[in-house]
């Protein structure tokens, strides 16, 4: 098999990754139509409404990482996979019956995507955390980078059916329903998947038992280990700044070029063809390095000042893929290296702190960058973003570099960025702490 696609080999993976494609594919689908739902049902307010039901679905994300890291601990994440999957399913099922019915007002979107973003919020870690316990150690890169592959393919294809699926059902509230409710059924795909799987063939780690202070024993764990800590740091820098992507590219099509909505849709086209083409040469790529995950970040922002500085819309468009592809290059290495360098009873906290981080970041950012738009223009988005990523970035690699020459003594122009934090340096760290 190619080594793009090794992880297939692997029987259980094969129905993991079959699920998952047909659950993102449903996800892009849902996006697009809550967005057109928004905007057509009594008492929405437009664009503030859209940004409203955007920050609701997100917010339980932020509130709630730490305990649904806790859970993917302590229960079988092979069972807590198909109860989030009906956490998710129910609530796309309600909203689309209201839309298909007419009934749907815009304080029921509201309230049914928060529904919908604690379904998320403990879908997230369970589900980071149980790629580590169907494939081996060896084939991880390359599952991780799969799974990326899939969102971006789902990506690219969702939001294309969704848009003729809504034009052919009469393209009002109504139509946005049935596509919702596709997106309810598609969540019978995972659990089917899930149910499949062989429990012989999983690596699953004894359960954490039940104690005081188990988040915090999670934020110890990661504050004494400054290799997760560094990644952290640029993924906040990087996700806060610089991944504004739908904002940014929509000032800058309108404004800056003044081009209208299929224009602005085909750039989020490129990006996600850049970002797919990143997601499958990391899934090559047998072994991830540190310096991959600082280095991919620096390239990140420096393509986004470039990006900031083109002159026509055809030199920005072929731009995006390359800003795809360096963007996802940094996040297929950072998830892939806080799963395999973590302990297995830990992982779950672990990637609820890293999904906290990463994803909270941009609603943080988002206000300051489309201020920066206004105030300043559209270019200043991307040419400020991507300043303050490389900013933050080399400010946390310097970091790393005084903090590992204090527990460990290495100094030099050595292997600053060794792939894999040596173990009696995160005991020195841990008692430090």
């Amino acid at each position: 098999m190619s080594p793009t696609f090794r992880a297939l080999s692997n029987p259980n993976y094969r129905l993991y990754a079959a699920g998952a494609l047909v659950s993102n594919t449903g996800t892009w689908m849902q996006r697009v139509a809550q967005d057109w739902l928004v905007l057509h049902v009594p008492g929405s307010q437009g664009g503030t409404s859209v940004g409203i039901t955007t920050g609701l679905q997100f917010l339980p994300i932020l509130l709630l990482s730490p305990y649904a890291g806790l859970i993917a601990d302590r229960v079988p994440k092979r069972t807590l996979l198909q109860v989030t999957q009906l956490m998710m399913a129910l609530p796309a099922l309600l909203l689309g019956v209201l839309a298909v019915t007419g009934q749907a007002e815009v304080w029921h979107v509201y309230v049914l995507a928060f529904v919908f973003g604690i379904g998320t919020a403990f879908d997230g870690p369970a589900r980071q955390s149980f790629v580590s316990e169907i494939v081996t150690k060896d084939e991880l890169t390359n599952a991780v980078g799969l799974n990326s592959a899939s969102f971006n393919a789902a990506r690219i294809v969702g939001p294309a059916i969704a848009g003729l699926l809504i034009g052919a059902f009469g393209g009002g509230a109504e139509a946005t329903g049935y596509v919702i409710v596709l997106n309810a059924v598609s969540y019978v795909g995972p659990v089917l998947a899930l149910r499949r799987m062989n429990p012989d063939l999983l690596r699953t780690p004894v359960p954490a038992a039940r104690g005081k202070g188990m988040i915090r024993e999670g934020v110890r764990y990661v504050r004494g280990r400054p290799d997760l800590m560094l990644i952290l740091m640029i993924v906040f820098c990087a996700g806060t700044f610089g991944m504004n992507f739908q904002m940014t590219s929509a000032l800058m099509a309108t404004d800056v070029f003044h081009r209208g909505a299929a224009a602005y849709g085909l750039l989020g086209t490129f990006l996600a063809v850049g970002s797919l083409t990143g997601a499958l040469l990391a899934a090559r790529r047998p072994v991830v390095p540190l310096r991959l995950v600082v280095g991919a970040a620096m390239a990140f922002g420096a393509l986004e000042v470039v990006a900031g500085l083109l002159p026509t819309y055809t030199l920005f468009a072929l731009w995006m893929p390359l800003i795809g592809l360096s963007s996802l290059t940094m996040v297929t290495a950072a998830n892939t290296l806080m799963q395999v360098s973590t302990d297995a009873a830990l992982r779950g906290r672990v990637m609820a702190l890293y999904m906290m981080i990463f994803m909270g970041g941009t609603p943080l950012g988002a206000p300051v960058i489309g201020w920066i738009g206004e105030a300043f223009g559209a270019r200043w988005t991307l040419l400020l973003g991507g300043l303050l990523t490389m900013a933050g970035v080399a400010l946390s690699a310097g970091w790393y570099l005084r903090r590992r020459r204090v527990l460990t003594g290495v100094s030099g122009a050595g292997n600053l960025f060794p792939r894999v934090w040596d173990n009696q340096a995160v005991a020195r760290a841990r008692t430090q702490s």
